[in-house]
């Protein structure tokens, strides 16, 4: 689905008509979120975000794996594979697997780390254990309680911030925010708007770490693209995001256009980009999550460029000893307990 404008409106006659809803949706996911959850024997850091859609949870999983592996440390990512019609548990291949076996994100992500799928998180769990994992990073599962986390990172757009501050779905929000809030060990927040500066003031006031983040292309990819007018188009949780990264990094862009997130791109719709582009001499760019689903395919246009990102923290030391601090309390809890 695409978001509906009125999640990000102060005010609007659909959210007001929504709230029952939207509290009877928070009350369920605030219960089942206060669930004790199965300890895995290792220590798992869950990336999550607060609301539905994108945040940039993705780019973040990818750089704790960086970190955990400079920490000594062998990380497995443990995904839903949503999109996907794998139940798993599975190890991402992407030698045989596709976005519609395994999801758009765990496909992407399995080029640089080892991605387990299970809809069952324990059965991910054992098959990531199974793989030598020492740490299991949740991608996404914030507000899911089959698992104990030993730290939950959540992860905010600052340009987008929590929209109305509203429970779906009279609001962006997946249950009631101060629950959330009490959960938290660490704020991510990408990119240097002033959106969710509220939220941080409150996390900060918990005692909690908030840390600043931005999204960087790589540099060879910049040079690829220097004079040439493009047409971008991506099909994520917030395609604007994109767009602006693209203006933000000095890229021409003549053209967009958005899809919803995780859209199977049809036959008819790439073969249009792909008229559209060559008729106004454009280049077709799109993010590497969109490029995930069209791989394999053969009706996909050729010299398509995936934009390539990665995430960078202001203060990588703290970042750093954030998690060194809770592996060494994970396991100091689980030894204790024996």
């Amino acid at each position: 689905m695409r978001e509906p404008a009125f999640w990000y409106r102060l005010r609007s006659p659909e959210s007001q008509i929504l709230r029952p809803l939207g509290a009877l949706y928070g009350a369920i996911t605030a219960r089942r979120m206060a669930r004790e959850g199965f300890d895995a024997g290792i220590p798992v850091i869950c990336v999550g975000n607060y609301h539905v859609g994108g945040a940039g949870k993705t780019p973040t999983v990818l750089a704790l794996t960086k970190l955990l592996r400079e920490l000594g440390e062998t990380p497995v990512v443990l995904s839903r594979g949503y999109g996907g019609r794998l139940q798993g548990p599975v190890m991402v291949d992407g030698a045989r697997h596709t976005a519609a076996d395994v999801g758009d994100e765990p496909l992407m992500m399995a080029r640089d780390v080892s991605v387990a799928v299970a809809r069952d998180r324990l059965e991910g769990v054992a098959l990531a254990k199974s793989q030598g994992a020492t740490v299991i990073l949740m991608d996404d599962g914030f507000q899911n309680p089959r698992l104990l986390k030993d730290a939950s990172l959540i992860v905010i757009d600052s340009e987008r911030g929590l929209g109305n501050g509203r429970v779906f779905p009279a609001g962006p929000l997946r249950a009631p925010l101060q629950g959330q809030l009490a959960r938290t060990d660490a704020l991510v927040l990408i990119g240097d708007g002033r959106a969710a500066d509220g939220v941080a003031a409150e996390i900060s006031a918990r005692d909690k770490p908030v840390l600043r983040a931005r999204l960087k292309p790589d540099p060879a990819l910049l040079a690829q693209l220097v004079g040439k007018r493009v047409f971008a188009f991506a099909g994520i949780g917030d395609p604007e995001r994109f767009f602006r990264s693209l203006h933000a990094s000095g890229i021409e862009v003549a053209r967009t256009r958005p899809f919803a997130d995780h859209h199977m791109f049809s036959q008819e719709e790439t073969a249009a980009l792909a008229a559209d582009a060559q008729r106004e001499q454009l280049t077709l760019v799109t993010t590497e999550k969109d490029l995930a689903r069209l791989r394999g395919r053969k009706d996909v246009p050729d010299g398509i460029v995936p934009f390539a990102i990665q995430l960078e923290f202001d203060e990588p030391a703290k970042l750093k000893q954030l998690i060194s601090d809770h592996l060494y309390k994970a396991r100091e809890r689980r030894f204790a307990s024996r």
